[in-house]
């Protein structure tokens, strides 16, 4: 065999990620709200998109695919046939409630059906806007002044959102450079301050501060709050040994305690609540059940090409070609936010038929689910159905669900033709330990004896993984959790 240089021809195959393809994956994963932010930067930087309405009628844009898909998923209906027919004009989804398809983008849109008025400010319904910190410092400058006011100052910014203060005052004084006997002075100033017990440097502090201020910081309730982890073991007699109280007094000690807040910073500051946007809506109907992607959080993308047309002309070359690859993204993007919405209504379709059960009896009704399931009824990979149900919520008649609800583990049955799911489990646990008897709290054994006889084959470690994680303590834990609200 010769050893030099020569020259081979060879063929092969492999999988390219381009620029394109790997801008769609991205689109697939973002949920409406993001997408939204996503194409406003997009619009600012492409001049041959356009956003517009629904109902615009402009002769120079190409209208994109961007309206919402809407597939009816029924026993009689493939899903795949489903969405291979066309989605349909605007006015096709331009319906009324009274037919068997709905419309509405949002939630908001059919607010007046029900008699209520159409002027409702759901913004009301939010958090204020001021934080625990501007709230403390207006009081700052309302009590205290000169120097008193910059310490006063220093603590607030070490109070946390909780309303507790994190710092040891002998190393503040130091830092400071103040007496200790001025930083104690301020802070008794703060621990006056709204909301009651603010300022407080452990729980046991914060509930006396709302003790004396309810004029209720009596011997006995001091001795009780100088012993509150007797009261979280439920150590009552122990309790009135030490308190000198009787019975009935050691109730209403402990029905007193428990009124106060142990976390009065929360009240205020952080970001204000807001409220999930569903992706998809899901409504049952005579032939099965629709599903329709919420398009009220999205712009209506369209492709100027009368712009297109004026900007090309007299343009020179280089102009040109940067206008072509404008053009082409443009097009791009808007059959790509079309498939998007397809894919999207096509996996959905897929998880309300296997779960039908629990869209029209509830959780007890779920069925084990996989990611795996669902990929081989559409015939699309796992990694593309995990990217649909990320961070996407769907809406039904039963409530707001994020799509990885549905996938759950299955348990095996003791009797029967299959496995109920694991969400189902923790209902049927849910049920039971929020319908125990005080006096007969139930042992993880006795609750999975109890499914056993219904008919699920559980493990008693099974129980105490799902109780934990929904955050249910121990069965010694429930009984003093409910002899304390008793």
């Amino acid at each position: 065999m010769a050893l030099g240089p020569r020259l081979d021809l060879r063929q092969s195959q492999s999988l390219v990620m381009t620029p394109q393809l790997q801008q769609a994956i991205k689109l697939l994963a973002l949920s409406n709200l993001e997408l939204e932010a996503y194409l406003a930067e997009v619009l600012e930087g492409n001049p041959l998109l356009d956003a517009s309405p629904a109902d615009r009628d402009d002769g120079g844009s190409d209208e994109g695919g961007d309206e919402a898909p809407v597939a009816a998923v029924s026993g009689e209906t493939d899903t795949d046939q489903a969405l291979s027919s066309d989605a349909g004009t605007a006015d096709d989804l331009d319906v009324d409630f009274g037919e068997e398809r709905f419309h509405h983008d949002s939630a908001s849109d059919s607010v007046g059906l029900s008699g209520a008025s159409e002027d409702i400010d759901f913004d009301s319904f939010a958090e204020h806007d001021g934080t625990l910190h501007d709230h403390l410092m207006a009081q700052v400058g309302e009590r205290f002044d000169g120097i008193e006011a910059i310490v006063a100052g220093q603590l607030v910014a070490l109070i946390d959102e909780a309303g507790y203060l994190r710092a040891d005052l002998a190393e503040l004084a130091a830092q400071l450079g103040v007496p200790l006997a001025l930083l104690e002075s301020v802070l008794a100033g703060i621990q006056l301050f709204d909301p009651s017990g603010v300022g407080a440097r452990d729980l046991a502090e914060c509930i006396a501060i709302q003790a004396r201020e309810a004029d209720r910081y009596d011997p006995a309730m001091a001795t009780m709050i100088a012993h509150l982890d007797l009261v979280a073991k439920g150590a009552f007699p122990q309790l009135k040994r030490i308190c000198g109280v009787d019975d009935e007094d050691l109730s209403d000690m402990i029905r007193e305690l428990r009124g106060y807040d142990p976390k009065p910073g929360l009240k205020y500051g952080g970001e204000g609540a807001q409220a999930v946007v569903p992706d998809l809506y899901v409504r049952q109907t005579a032939k099965g059940w629709a599903v329709e992607v919420n398009s009220g959080t999205l712009p209506r993308l369209l492709v100027n090409r009368r712009y297109y047309a004026e900007l090309a002309q007299g343009a020179a070359a280089k102009s040109k070609a940067w206008l072509s690859e404008q053009l082409a993204g443009a097009n791009w993007l808007v059959r790509a936010l079309d498939q998007r919405q397809r894919t999207i209504v096509k996996v959905a379709s897929a998880i309300v038929k296997q779960q039908e059960g629990f869209f029209l009896h509830g959780v007890a009704h779920m069925r084990p689910l996989t990611l795996r399931q669902v990929a081989e009824e559409i015939g699309m990979h796992e990694s593309t159905v995990s990217r649909v149900t990320s961070n996407k919520y769907l809406s039904c008649a039963r409530g707001l669900f994020e799509l990885k609800y549905f996938f759950s583990s299955g348990i095996s049955a003791t009797e029967g033709d299959g496995a109920v799911s694991a969400e189902a489990v923790k209902s049927r646990i849910k049920a039971m330990i929020e319908a125990e008897d005080p006096k007969a709290i139930l042992s993880d054994e006795t609750i999975a004896q109890k499914l056993s006889a219904e008919g699920h084959d559980i493990a008693r470690r099974t129980v105490v993984k799902y109780r934990e994680a929904m955050g249910y303590g121990s069965s010694v834990q429930r009984r003093r959790q409910k002899a304390l609200a008793g």
